[in-house]
């Protein structure tokens, strides 16, 4: 099945974790999983997860606004608590917890009023089930755990049967989200602690695909994949194929009270820019409050972003990965017809903006927001090895706060020059 065209043009999505976790603000799983937060004291929040305030439209209406074409919601993470009311089992925030409904088809609906695409993150892992072989529970608490309830099991010492169950359940509550929500992209996750075969994720990307054959799958399907998903920094070469960055907006996935240290806008913007520069999208996560409200700070830096994405857009929509490094100091998208690049300058240029190996004449240089067009002129160049087209630096009102970006038009499509010259 190729990949679906809308992905690799979405630019950006949104991501949220969103759970229990939020109450004491506490890292989503790991924090007992790795004996920070005892296991009874992190599941209490259950009985403090009020969703009080969750307001999906609200949710939808602020990505549609800063210029996302998709969202990802954790539907369950490794906690095991799905925000759904599954039937695989109990541990839901419906049947126990205040908020007592199911968080997923407001979210999902909502997503699909304003146009976005609806993604949905599922663990493989549940260190919460009992079939899950992957965890050992100690009581009292082994010292070779290190204090942990939790340890890591070999791989392939798990009781088949009890296997066998595990699989059944993650199966059923996966078709329950395909049945029920038909995403248009599941996002797995947890895979590490188990082989591909183990996981029989060849026979779960079947069952997905023959629910609904356009759903898109991430690379915690392993082989079976449509996307690869770096975390948190711009790789310094794009992945083969499709691609998504992960990437928090302060230093946490889930909302934990004390993580003041926001990323500014202008840094969001640069990660922006390199990522689709590169031909990836931006998955940027935000952490809600148990009510269901995302903090201030998180959309202040959403709205700034979807501020310089809208001023910008048509350097990032319809457009393809720019220029290979060396050509532009910045980043660079380049339209699907392959006739206009998009330069894109993080500081303020000074006198002259130099563009190197450029075969294809340049009929016009203007800048995006402004319209202000720039002078440019080839100087240089020797037999086959081209002159560096050197564009007139913008000023004034024609620098964008956060990063300019100038429109070079050429007179055909783009054909660049990338040996080493005469020697």
């Amino acid at each position: 099945m190729p990949m679906q065209p809308w992905f690799s043009d979405a630019k950006l999505g949104i991501f949220i974790h969103y759970g229990i976790y939020a109450v004491d603000g506490v890292p989503e799983s790991w924090s007992f999983y790795t004996g920070k937060v005892p296991h009874d004291q992190y599941m209490k929040q259950l009985d403090r997860f009020t969703a009080s305030k969750y307001d999906p439209q609200a949710w939808a209406e602020l990505f549609a606004r800063v210029g996302a074409k998709y969202a990802v919601l954790t539907a369950r993470h490794h906690d095991g608590v799905a925000l759904w009311d599954t039937e695989q089992g109990d541990l839901n925030v419906v049947r126990h917890t205040p908020a007592g409904r199911d968080l997923l088809a407001g979210y999902t609906d909502a997503l699909r009023e304003q146009g976005l695409k609806v993604g949905l993150y599922y663990s493989h892992s549940d260190w919460n089930h009992p079939d899950y072989a992957s965890t050992v529970h100690t009581d009292p608490p082994n010292e070779e755990v290190v204090g942990n309830r939790y340890a890591s099991a070999a791989p392939g010492t798990e009781d088949p049967e009890a296997w066998a169950r595990f699989l059944a359940y993650r199966n059923a509550q996966v078709a329950e989200l395909v049945e029920h929500f038909r995403p248009d992209l599941l996002w797995f996750d947890g895979e590490w602690e188990r082989s591909e075969e183990q996981w029989k994720m060849r026979e779960l990307s079947e069952e997905i695909l023959a629910g609904n054959p356009e759903t898109v799958l991430n690379a915690r399907m392993l082989s079976y994949g449509d996307y690869a998903t770096p975390e948190q920094g711009v790789p310094l070469q794009a992945p083969d194929g499709p691609w998504e960055l992960c990437l928090t907006v302060n230093d946490s996935w889930g909302y934990q009270h004390d993580d003041h240290n926001h990323k500014s806008v202008r840094q969001l913007v640069r990660y922006f820019a390199e990522t689709i520069g590169m031909g990836g999208n931006l998955l940027l996560d935000v952490g809600p409050r148990e009510d269901g409200t995302i903090p201030a700070e998180q959309i202040e830096r959403l709205e700034g972003l979807g501020g310089w994405i809208a001023k910008h857009c048509g350097a990032v929509y319809g457009t393809v990965a720019g220029l290979p490094a060396g050509h532009h100091y910045g980043p660079s998208t380049l339209s699907a017809d392959r006739r206009t690049l998009y330069l894109i300058c993080f500081d303020t240029p000074r006198e002259t903006i130099g563009l190197r190996g450029l075969r294809t004449p340049v009929k016009r240089v203007s800048v995006i927001g402004s319209g202000t067009e720039l002078g440019h002129r080839v100087i240089g160049g020797l037999g086959e090895v081209p002159g560096v087209q050197w564009i007139d630096a913008p000023t004034g009102a024609d620098v964008d706060e956060y990063a300019t970006v100038l429109a070079v038009e050429l007179d055909g499509e783009l054909d660049l020059y990338q040996g080493s010259g005469r020697g």
